[in-house]
């Protein structure tokens, strides 16, 4: 058995859907007699005929019909195999670990997930709600492939590249005096009390943030931390204080806030908030590889259309 080769098998089935080697040969874009020298090769190996010629007909023995199916399923087995090899190897197949923070769900993000999902649907695409530290933590330790961040800024045994940039914005009550500007700068702030997110969930993203207050000589005064977005929106809009918060915040601003444009007095104190893609240095699988190229390719029209 081990010297039979998938040729031999290719030339069987042919012969056999045909019954007629001529046709077969011709199928097979081989000559007749290389052909006819092959099947009594195969009928060697196997130690019976598979074929009964005559000068009218080739017809299929008992033993060449039930070799007949067990070679046509052998061949389907070995064409799946290597077209899932080929997936594989192209990243269409296997398991992905997708780790991000709750205010990328307000950019383009969810719809680069839905288009990887409906171009890849053999991907096993697993989706994980962290902050950013959670993201960073979850990718070190290799319960993520990969990861949408927020201003996380450089950490060893990761590659970290921005993806977009978004301007921040000042969040003030919908009754605030300043709610009825068109714009803020960051010294307007300086005697509100503000409602912010903890420094635990991004060291960086949170010391990012408060540099803004800090250009015009003051750090904020924070009277309540709270976990996400919409939590602190709800508790600006209830009077509690005011925030600074990325610009695709608005998309859930409630009717009792006011979401204002943030001018700098100068270009060098201008800051923005940036959304990066993260995995392991030395992970090079094609499945992360699709995924990272595709996200990039999404994402970049994220900028070209601001």
């Amino acid at each position: 058995m081990s010297n039979i080769e998938l040729r031999h098998l290719r030339y069987f089935v042919a012969v056999a859907e045909e019954l007629h080697f001529g046709r077969a040969a011709e199928r097979l874009h081989l000559a007749q007699p290389p052909l006819s020298q092959q099947i009594r090769k195969l009928e060697e190996i196997v130690g019976h005929a598979l074929f009964t010629r005559t000068s009218r007909a080739v017809k299929l023995t008992s033993a060449g019909e039930s070799f007949f199916n067990q070679a046509r399923r052998t061949l389907r087995k070995v064409e799946d195999d290597l077209e899932e090899a080929r997936s594989i190897g192209r990243g269409e197949v296997g398991f992905l670990r997708v780790g991000f923070i709750g205010s990328s769900m307000l950019t383009r993000l969810p719809a680069m997930l839905g288009g990887y999902r409906a171009q890849f649907p053999k991907v096993n695409l697993q989706l994980r709600e962290f902050h950013t530290s959670g993201v960073i933590e979850g990718l070190l330790e290799s319960t993520l492939d990969v990861g949408f961040l927020r201003d996380s800024g450089p950490v060893e045994g990761l590659e970290i590249e921005p993806l977009f940039s978004e301007p921040f914005i000042a969040v003030v009550p919908k009754k605030h005096p300043l709610a009825r500007r068109k714009a803020l700068i960051g010294a307007e702030l300086r005697d509100e009390p503000f409602v912010f997110f903890s420094p635990l969930a991004s060291q960086r993203a949170y010391e990012k943030t408060v540099s803004i207050c800090e250009a015009h000589g003051y750090r904020p005064h924070v009277v309540q931390e709270a976990p996400q977005w919409l939590t602190i929106l709800r508790l600006v809009g209830a009077g509690l204080g005011v925030t600074i918060a990325p610009a695709c915040v608005q998309r859930i601003a409630t009717p009792d806030v006011s979401c204002k444009r943030l001018t700098f007095s100068s270009a060098r104190h201008r800051v923005c908030s940036d959304i990066e893609l993260a995995f392991r240095v030395q992970d090079s699988r094609a499945i992360l590889q699709t995924f990272c190229t595709l996200a990039r390719k999404n994402l970049a029209q994220r900028i070209s259309q601001r």
